[in-house]
């Protein structure tokens, strides 16, 4: 009985473009879904654009725009950048929908009629600078649990705890750089707590990856949180049915924007909703995530649609970050590359093979590393796998018209590597991609060890060997056929390709189990071509130029004449001690020359008092002073910084005509 599966993965937000880090869960969902598909499974894909919350509204305001025109002019550019990445969506949608607002009013009146919300006064950050409630990741600071430093207001991503803004130490806005006040506002909570059983019981049994079973088994210790579900006004979203300038949280209507999608789509194409939201024993819901969000999907996410009368999801699936060259995508390096950047010089399916090469069933990491992509693509899938077809097919084009043979040279061969279906199908389930990449380029390897050793361009040369050579050919063309079989959900455009040079649909695995024999092919053209240096070295290049390129439309920008009101002295210093209670303030006392003043600097963990004793810095002199707990900061000390470190800027030795440089 085949499979009736729905697949999601998380919503892109709407407030800016796809970049390769996004790409490799859409990539590894896609993978998944067109598996199941060419398995026999109905098997559909929605998707949508998170378009909700402060960050839209201000990044509207600031680009002179209403949010519904943000969102709409984003949501193109996604829908394309999916579409030349082949992602097979089914429905691609928006959480500014009316679907959406039907359902999430709907699942927050159950909950509230089950009596899982309640009211509490809290006090909430706000921006006296921008005069707004700030949402929890416009609040940065270091995480109370562990210590981390620039952490949102929400969670940690060293340690993956969970908070409220005002745990928070040293907060500031990320909007102003003030640090923000709290305000009192009443807010709507959901009782987390009393799905706690339910939850516990739905994570032994469903959730799969042992790594989210740790981290939640962690949460539950400590015990599950009310969850905040409003926002109060200004706020670009849906407002709470029965209340006054109260908004839902963009958290509670983002993962309801899976539903929205299907039910369009349902609406659309005439398919029954409830099946697969309320039937948990004839369909299966499977969400394919970060593990950033982990917490909000395996946790708020059951929750909601528990407490709704919704079925939960059978697995969500969790993966890791992408990282370049070994190290965080930086826009400093030309490694910060956006996927419509990829698509202007590279092949689609190079990076979704590359991908596929990588990701394993666990929450891991994954490494672009630029020369291995290239080498890889160059030999498996140009040098193993398209070379095995461009070394037959033109035997069977110039010598059979175009015919194969009525019968293999090895069929024992292309019996094993037909027979590896089962353990290549089990790897693509269980999302061990990489495993069956190995297993499909160790088949590869047999099969052109296969044609090294027939060498059909000698048999060509003897007129006695026609048949066998017919036979050699047909023999290399259907292991070739085999193996992009295998390949397919991982290079769809590859196998649409093979399939019009092979006269043959490539769209259900079963086939790959019988060979082409006595059938017509078409002339072959190049389906692959290799990756040329120069291709990726100009795609590293355009991504720096992006962040080179200076954005004169904000008003941070100054002029010359501003520039040439900063005074800036050298200074060596002469005193330097730790901040009490601050984890990023070092107490400086420098020598300008003319006088000594104190200045804090924000250089803790990246340079130790005793190191900086001595050392000659410069020092903006005409800066306000500034008043803080510590005391009066009196200038600024001036450092540079990228995603390797931070640098204090170091005047050198005095050169010209011996005049002081203060």
């Amino acid at each position: 009985m085949h499979r009736k599966i729905l697949v999601t993965s998380a919503l892109p937000y709407a407030n800016g473009p796809i970049h390769l880090g996004h790409m490799v869960e859409y990539i590894q969902t896609d993978i998944w879904v067109r598996f199941q598909r060419m398995n026999g499974n109905l098997c559909y894909f929605v998707c949508a654009d998170d378009a909700h919350g402060t960050p839209i509204m201000l990044r509207a305001r600031s680009e002179n725009l209403t949010p519904e025109q943000l969102i709409q002019h984003y949501q193109e550019a996604h829908e394309k950048d999916f579409a030349d990445f082949n992602i097979s969506f089914d429905n691609y949608h928006s959480t500014h929908s009316p679907e959406n607002r039907e359902l999430a009013e709907y699942i927050y009146l159950q909950l509230k009629k089950g009596g899982h919300i309640r009211r509490k006064v809290i006090n909430q950050a706000y921006d006296p600078g921008e005069q707004i409630f700030l949402p929890d990741r416009f609040v940065k600071g270091t995480c109370p649990r562990c210590g981390a430093e620039d952490q949102y207001g929400d969670s940690c991503e060293k340690c993956g705890a969970t908070y409220a803004p005002s745990d928070l130490k040293n907060p500031v806005s990320v909007l102003s750089g003030l640090p923000p006040e709290q305000r009192e506002s009443e807010h709507l909570f959901v009782c987390l707590s009393n799905f706690t059983d339910m939850l516990q019981d739905w994570v032994g049994n469903e959730v799969s990856q042992s790594e989210a079973r740790n981290k939640l088994k962690e949460w539950f210790d400590v015990g599950l949180a009310d969850w905040d579900i409003s926002r109060d006004a200004p706020y670009f979203g849906f407002q709470i049915p029965e209340e006054k300038d109260k908004y839902f949280y963009v958290w509670l209507d983002a993962p309801i924007g899976y539903m929205a999608s299907f039910k369009n789509f349902c609406d659309r194409e005439g398919i029954d909703f409830d099946a697969f939201w309320k039937d948990e024993e004839q369909t299966e819901l499977y969400n394919f995530i970060g593990k950033d969000i982990l917490y909000f999907h395996t946790l708020f996410w059951p929750a909601m649609l528990h407490g709704a009368g919704f079925r939960r999801p059978t697995d969500v699936y969790s993966h890791g970050f992408l990282t370049v060259n070994g190290k965080k995508m930086s826009k400093s390096r030309g490694t910060f590359i956006m996927a419509r950047t990829y698509l202007d010089h590279l092949n689609p399916e190079y990076l979704r093979y590359y991908y596929a090469a990588k990701l394993n069933e666990k929450i891991e990491d994954l490494d672009l590393n630029l020369e291995d992509f290239v080498q890889r693509i160059n030999s498996d899938l140009v040098g193993k796998v398209v070379n095995i077809a461009s070394r037959c097919a033109k035997f069977i084009s110039n010598r059979f018209e175009g015919r194969l043979s009525t019968e293999l040279d090895h069929p024992e061969l292309y019996q094993e590597l037909a027979d590896a279906l089962s353990s290549i199908s089990e790897s693509y389930e269980n999302r061990a991609f990489s495993k069956a990449m190995r297993k499909i380029m160790a088949l590869a390897d047999k099969a052109n060890q296969y044609v090294n050793d027939a060498q059909p361009w000698v048999i060509a040369k003897d007129p006695e060997q026609v048949n066998r050579l017919h036979n050699v050919c047909t023999q290399g063309i259907n292991m070739f056929r085999v193996l992009v079989y295998y390949l397919a959900p991982v290079v769809p455009d590859l196998a649409r390709r093979s399939g019009e040079f092979l006269n043959d649909s490539m769209d259900q695995f079963e086939k790959a189990q019988t060979p082409l024999l006595d059938h017509q092919i078409s002339p072959y053209v190049h389906l692959m071509t290799r990756i040329q240096q120069k291709d990726v070295d100009a795609m590293i290049d355009q991504s720096m130029e992006k962040e080179a390129t200076l954005d004169t439309s904000h008003d941070n920008i100054i002029s010359i004449e501003d520039f040439a009101k900063i005074d800036l002295r050298t200074a060596l210093i002469i005193e330097a001690s730790d901040v009490e209670d601050s984890n990023k303030l070092i107490r400086l006392k420098v020598d300008l020359g003319t006088e000594t003043r104190q200045v804090f600097a924000g250089i803790k963990g990246f340079y130790s008092p005793e190191e900086l004793v001595g050392r000659k810095v410069v020092v903006v002199r005409n800066l306000k002073p500034r008043k803080m707990k510590f005391g009066t900061s009196e200038g600024m000390i001036l450092a540079a910084g990228d995603d390797d470190g931070l640098w204090l800027i170091d005047p050198g030795e005095q050169v010209g005509l011996g005049v002081p440089v203060n």
